[in-house]
């Protein structure tokens, strides 16, 4: 009895994923925006209230890294969305804790989470990069990077210890001190972060190629 001749093999592509770096972008900047509105529309920018609302900003975007690691992220291509999680989410709890929100602590746990972050997600770019993935989401973690590199050199730039008496004809007088200017700057960060973060998540992306399978994959 002859054997009936094997068909002609079929791949099929992988199934699409309910979720995609898009959606981790877009919860990114709705966090981020929400910190910047926070800071743009308080009148006190303390160390405490800017410890709160970083607290806020850090912990929601940890959460967002560690889902985007289980739902999103491949098995290889985790490691940065955990670095950060871990990161992000240190600085959260530690800006969490009442006793901390002191203005040189502010300063300090801000420049650490910014270099520490913003190196983290330079180095994924580039790693993404060399493994020859989307170019457009190397560029986005390129871009992320260098800025939250660029927020630690304002805080370095900015004297924890300033303080300048000003006044306003009509108004009254004020006094501009580093804390003010600090938060200030984190929330000029944020709002950028958002800004591009969601022009990101909604540009069209063109899909990604499936590798062919090996003559012997096809074979087996």
């Amino acid at each position: 009895m002859d054997s009936a001749s094997p068909g002609p093999s079929v791949t099929t592509a992988p199934s699409a994923r309910s979720f995609d770096v898009r959606h981790v972008q877009l919860a990114r900047a709705l966090f981020a925006a929400l910190a910047a509105v926070m800071v743009t529309f308080s009148s006190d920018h303390s160390a405490v209230v800017g410890s709160s609302v970083f607290s806020g900003f850090a912990l929601a975007t940890a959460l967002v890294f560690v889902l985007s690691a289980w739902l999103v992220y491949p098995s290889g291509q985790r490691a940065t969305p955990l670095v950060l999680a871990v990161v992000t989410g240190i600085a959260g709890l530690a800006a969490s804790i009442g006793a901390w929100r002191t203005t040189g602590f502010f300063f300090v746990l801000v420049i650490v989470w910014a270099v520490v972050s913003g190196a983290v997600e330079i180095i994924g770019a580039v790693r993404d990069r060399r493994a020859g993935r989307s170019a457009s989401l190397a560029r986005d973690g390129l871009t992320i990077g260098v800025l939250t590199l660029i927020l630690a050199v304002g805080f370095l730039l900015t004297s924890p210890g300033f303080s300048y008496d000003y006044s306003i004809e009509g108004a009254g007088t004020f006094t501009l001190t580093g804390i003010t200017i600090a938060v200030g700057i984190f929330g000029g960060y944020a709002a950028i972060v958002a800004v591009y973060l969601a022009i990101a998540g909604f540009s069209p992306r063109r899909p990604e190629p499936v590798p062919a399978a090996s003559a012997e994959e096809a074979a087996s």
